[in-house]
C-alpha cells in the first residue's frame, strides 16, 4: 500500500507543489542534515588528530628540524587528502595551532582572574599567567611553535593580543582607565613582546620582573587623560 501510494504520487517536478512534494522536500532536508553532521563530527576529529600530531612533532623536534606535512599526516594517522581538506598549506596547520593555543591560554587566564576579586588582583593574575608562557616546558614548545610559523608569526601574534588583551577590559574599566579597550590591546603586545624576548634568550621572568610589569599595567591602563 505504501508503495502504491509512492508510486501514485510519483516524483516532485519542478513547481509541482503540494503536501507530498513539501514532505519529500522535509526528509530530504533531514537526512541531508544528519549526513552533514555526521560529515562535520568527522571533519572535527580529522582537524583534532592533525593539530594534536603536529603539536607533539613541533614539541619534539623543537628548533632543530621542521616537520614536514608528509610527517604530520603520518603521525595523525590520517591521509593527505584529508591534511589539504582542512588546511591550504604546513602554514595554515601551524596558524591553527596557534589560535588554538591562544584560546586555550585565554581560557586559562580568565579562570585564574575569576579568583581575584579586585581589578588590581585580576590585572596581576592575567600578567602573571601570560609570563607563565615563557616558563619551563610551555616555553620550549611555545617557541618551537612560533619558529616553525616563521614569518607569518607576526601576524599570530596579533590576533593572539587581540584576544587575551580583551580579558584586561573590564579590569581597566573599573581602574578609571581613558580608553580600556585600546590600553588592553597596547599591553598585550607589550606582554608578549617581553615573553618573545624571554622565549629567544631562554630565560625567564622573575618575581621583581613580574612586580614592575604588574605595576606598569596598572599605571598605563588607569591613567587618566584629559578627553
Amino acid at each position: 500500500m505504501v508503495q502504491n501510494a509512492i508510486l501514485r504520487n510519483g516524483p516532485a517536478g519542478p513547481g509541482s507543489g503540494g503536501d507530498a512534494d513539501r514532505a519529500g522536500g522535509d526528509v530530504a532536508a533531514r537526512i541531508a542534515g544528519r549526513t552533514l553532521a555526521r560529515r562535520g563530527a568527522d571533519y572535527t576529529s580529522e582537524v583534532r588528530r592533525l593539530l594534536d600530531a603536529a603539536l607533539d612533532l613541533i614539541r619534539l623536534h623543537g628548533t632543530a628540524t621542521r616537520p614536514r606535512v608528509a610527517d604530520i599526516v603520518a603521525a595523525s594517522g590520517l591521509s593527505n587528502e584529508a591534511f589539504y581538506r582542512h588546511f591550504p598549506s604546513k602554514a595554515a596547520l601551524v596558524a591553527a595551532l596557534v589560535e588554538d593555543g591562544t584560546e586555550r591560554l585565554a581560557g586559562y587566564l580568565a579562570h585564574q582572574m575569576a579568583k581575584e576579586l579586585t581589578p588590581e588582583g585580576r590585572v596581576r593574575r592575567w600578567v602573571e599567567g601570560v609570563l607563565s608562557q615563557a616558563d619551563g616546558e610551555i616555553a620550549a614548545t611555545t617557541l618551537a611553535v612560533l619558529w616553525n610559523g616563521g614569518e607569518h608569526s607576526g601576524g599570530n601574534r596579533n590576533e593572539a593580543a587581540v584576544t587575551i588583551g580583551a580579558l584586561l577590559v573590564g579590569p581597566l574599566t573599573e581602574l578609571g582607565g581613558h580608553d580600556p579597550s585600546c590600553d588592553a590591546v597596547l599591553l598585550a603586545h607589550a606582554l608578549l613582546g617581553q615573553v618573545s624576548a624571554h622565549l629567544w634568550a631562554a630565560t625567564g621572568p622573575t618575581p621583581a620582573e613580574v612586580d614592575h610589569l604588574v605595576a606598569f599595567c596598572l599605571r598605563a591602563g588607569a591613567a587618566a587623560f584629559p578627553r
